[in-house]
């Protein structure tokens, strides 16, 4: 039986979920594949520390360069992360000749239109599956699954760090800081949370999936972001009372001339199937021509789930490399010359149904003057609670609106801050639901 040789560069938590399916379902994979995944080399600056995996003797080694450039090797595993040694690994590996399988989302999202044409050029493949929604196959269905569908949207829940604070204050009323002082304690979050609470992370991946949907080179710098970390336990009890579950939401929308591509907490129905997806879990719906919606949901991260996916990648190639064929699946699911830059939507120019708390001053005309505002620039109300115990002499007016140009919400919500009868900025959270009429 033939043997595909592996070099592993990076044997971290994810690394070592890698080396221990290679090593402990060799035979289950060759089963399946027809062919041996001999894993040859694992690089690490670690060498010392117990992975409780045994390696065979010589396998672990330090220098990841030295793997890349070890004649025999067919496929390279990067799982170091980051942007900058990666990069240069993963071009010299593709330089050399070999397939790349990476789950590094954010060098994806930051280089992947250099990488891809550097692998096209040298007639190698390089597979991300991994890089968005863990062991999700959501890449593999866009290029394969749903070839024969011009996709309309994409939403997703995309980060498990935010989904699970996000869940601890709806189920506990907690506040954000407690929230994410238990998923540090629970290992859900970094030491230091900014690029998953931010939402950087997640528009890392709605980036890569709007690129592989419509044809268009990665574009990151352009996608719209906010972060969770002004989420309240009041706003998600109003929301609550509303029939709405707040979630950071990953959301993709192809216009006949742009795209949306924003990353924003969101409040969506019960009714809507990812507001029942809690905890660390992730959870996408493709909204296609052929096929309409379909939900993808599983572990967004993790040792094995995110291997699993890693693996799957690596099988794909294996199977490429005993057809002797690359290049079967363009990396951005278009070929390379049919891909066009397509602009992304700036915030202003979306439009949305929203909701605004505002911390009114308990006098009279106060109401009418915020109302007042909102109708001079177009925003119509579709509802008024004013609610709540006495803040420093303010109490909490919430408002939902009809459909309304974001740029003109903005301009409404500085021209309210300013008055003298609101206290604290006025909070703003868009409303995903198309039961509402506009």
């Amino acid at each position: 039986m033939r043997e595909i040789n592996i070099g592993l560069l990076g044997c971290g938590t994810v690394g070592t979920g890698v080396a221990k399916l290679l090593l402990e379902q060799r035979e289950l994979i060759a089963s399946r594949l027809g062919a041996v995944l001999n894993l040859r080399r694992v690089a690490d600056l670690d060498v010392a520390r117990d992975r409780g995996i045994r390696f065979p003797d010589g396998m672990l080694v330090p220098d990841a360069r030295r793997v890349v450039e070890e004649p025999g090797i067919d496929i390279i595993i990067e799982m170091i992360g980051g942007e900058g040694i990666a990069r240069e690994l993963i071009l010299k590996a593709i330089a050399g000749g070999r397939h790349v399988v990476t789950a590094n989302k954010a060098l994806i999202a930051g280089h992947g239109n250099e990488i891809f044409r550097s692998a096209a050029e040298k007639k190698v493949d390089l597979y991300f599956e991994a890089s968005v929604g863990g062991c999700m196959p959501i890449i593999k269905t866009l290029r394969e699954s749903m070839v024969a569908n011009r996709i309309a949207a994409m939403t997703g829940i995309l980060n498990g760090t935010c989904n699970y604070i996000l869940s601890k204050i709806t189920d506990e009323g907690s506040t954000f800081a407690d929230a994410l002082a238990v998923a540090q304690r629970q290992g859900y979050a970094e030491a230091d949370p900014t690029l998953d609470v931010e939402g950087f992370d997640t528009a890392h991946k709605i980036a890569i999936l709007s690129a592989l949907a419509y044809g268009m080179p990665v574009n990151l710098k352009d996608v719209y972001i906010e972060g969770i970390s002004h989420i309240t336990p009041m706003d998600i009890e109003f929301a609550g009372q509303f029939g709405y579950r707040i979630k950071l939401l990953a959301i993709s929308k192809r216009h006949d001339d742009a795209v949306e591509a924003r990353v924003h907490p969101t409040m969506i129905p019960f009714a809507n199937l990812l507001s029942n997806v809690n905890g660390t879990l992730n959870a996408i719906t493709v909204s296609g021509d052929a096929t309409g919606d379909i939900l993808l949901y599983g572990r967004g991260a993790g040792m094995m789930p995110t291997a699993s996916a890693v693996v799957s990648d690596v099988v794909d190639l294996a199977r490429n490399l005993l057809s002797g064929t690359a290049g079967r699946i363009p990396a951005l699911a278009f070929q390379p010359e049919r891909i066009r830059p397509i602009p992304i939507m700036p915030i202003d120019r979306i439009s949305s149904h929203y909701y605004f708390r505002f911390s009114a001053l308990d006098r009279p005309g106060v109401l009418s003057s915020i109302s007042g505002i909102l109708g001079a620039h177009g925003i119509s109300i579709q509802s008024v609670h004013q609610k709540g115990r006495k803040t420093n002499g303010a109490v909490p007016v919430v408002m939902l609106s009809h459909r309304a140009q974001e740029a003109d919400v903005k301009k409404a919500l500085n021209e309210i801050s300013a008055l003298d009868v609101t206290g604290a900025k006025p909070v703003l959270i868009r409303i995903e639901d198309e039961g509402l009429q506009d």
